[in-house]
């Protein structure tokens, strides 16, 4: 390890430097010599470099879901030349260009922060040595050998001897026990955050090989950390462990505010959109209104989340527009009075009344009822039919037969029998 940092040591001189002007801001506060003053600096230092890693970390994301995005089209590259390796990576290079993605852009981050961690560990290592360097002084170097973070000096290790804990002015007991729960609370934070990104934040839609890894990813790490762990000086310990806990920090707000498309945390996302727009009717941020925009946008393509939180508008009587707001729908519109309140609650047609439910009594009564009126109804008929029957005149008679009631009769008792009625075919003369 010391070989690796010496590589670095043209970055010790800045890192040096902005860790003593820290320790003069904090030494003013809690005393030059205190552990709080030397561990708050290398905390500061951490915050600075992260702060400045920021638009990196942007890239990062954007670079992983590309990855995502791109592993169905992987897979197939993988199966279709199979048995040509050449021609695979061939392939595999061309898809990158095509898309614009560059694997390495996952891994910025941590590239970019290998040289302040290295040059960090050669500082850390110079005191424990009782060496100067950078802008680091005899006299801060004696001030930094007293420093201890809950009795552990900053330059010892899990490693170190006695005489050498010793020489630091502490314990050997101390300093394990330090390093110890420093380096398992290293290794937690660190798969906290890489499961919460697989959890969560990985489309659930899509199973690739690039999700094996990550889940592979998720275990192997924290067992790195734990294994170089002991080998760490407690400075270096700090700075990783508030490292960490700062990438966790930033995963959690960034799969809050801007999941992955298809995740878990996105469905989550749309629903306190959802609930935010139908209690105010109104988008609120940049943010949200391009979440808006690019979900109008993708059309017949958005995904079953997605589809849930446009139905979810539309029930609550607002439609998602191109520019990324909100409007009320037609229906829900037409359906205010005039003084401007809604007709019904949720913008939606008022709903319809049920009607009340009768007792037995009051059943048994009104059947009653209407089989009296229905009878009447029947008697009523039948006496104006027997009416017009009667009011009929004799002259109605069909042509060509007597009026008299005796043929009336008769043709009444043809048409009942179901004989064919108007005038009849003379008998042959043999037959009368």
């Amino acid at each position: 390890m010391d070989t690796i940092a010496s590589l670095f040591s043209f970055i010790t001189t800045p890192v040096s430097w902005v860790i003593v002007q820290f320790h003069s801001l904090y030494g003013a506060i809690f005393g030059p010599d205190t552990g709080w003053a030397w561990g708050l600096s290398i905390v500061s230092l951490v915050i600075l470099i992260r702060i400045c890693l920021i638009p990196l970390f942007v890239k990062q994301i954007k670079a992983t879901r590309a990855m995502q995005t791109l592993q169905p089209e992987m897979k197939k590259i993988q199966e279709r030349y199979k048995s040509d390796k050449q021609r695979q990576s061939e392939e595999m290079m061309k898809l990158y260009k095509e898309s614009g993605t560059n694997p390495l852009s996952s891994c910025l981050p941590i590239l970019a922060q290998s040289p302040f961690f290295f040059a960090l560990y050669h500082v850390l290592s110079g005191i424990a040595s009782n060496d100067t360097i950078g802008v680091i002084d005899k006299p801060l170097l004696e001030s930094a050998q007293k420093a201890h973070i809950f009795g552990a000096p900053l330059a010892a290790k899990f490693m170190d001897s006695e005489e050498k804990v010793a020489a630091l002015h502490a314990s050997l007991t101390d300093v394990r026990v330090v390093t110890a729960i420093m380096i398992c609370l290293m290794s937690f934070s660190q798969f906290y955050t890489q499961r919460q990104l697989m959890t969560k934040n990985v489309d659930t839609t899509v199973k690739t090989p690039f999700m094996q890894q990550q889940k592979m990813l998720m275990y192997v790490f924290p067992i790195m950390f734990a294994v170089f762990g002991i080998n760490f000086p407690v400075g270096v310990l700090v700075y990783w462990l508030t490292t960490n806990v700062w990438t966790m920090g930033q995963q959690m707000f960034v799969i809050r505010r801007n999941p992955t498309p298809g995740s878990k945390a996105q469905a989550a996302f749309l629903e306190r959109l959802q609930k935010q727009l139908t209690h105010t009717k109104k988008v609120r941020g940049r943010g949200n209104a391009n979440v808006i925009k690019a979900i109008v946008a993708k059309g017949r393509d958005r995904n079953e989340f997605e589809r849930k939180f446009i139905n979810g508008l539309n029930k609550a009587g607002l439609v998602a527009q191109a520019d990324g707001s909100v409007a009320q729908s037609d229906s829900a519109v037409a359906t205010e009075t005039e003084d401007g309140t809604p007709a019904a609650a949720g913008g939606g047609a008022p709903k319809r009344q049920q009607p009340k439910r009768q007792s037995k009594s009051q059943r048994q009564s009104a059947a009653a009822h209407g089989k009296a009126e229905s009878d009447t109804e029947t008697a009523s008929e039948a006496k104006t039919s027997l009416e017009k029957t009667q009011d009929e005149p004799e002259d109605a008679a069909p042509q060509g037969k007597p009026a008299g009631g005796k043929s009336g009769s008769g043709n009444a008792r043809q048409a009942k029998s179901g004989q064919r009625k108007g005038q009849q075919r003379p008998k042959h003369p043999s037959k009368k």
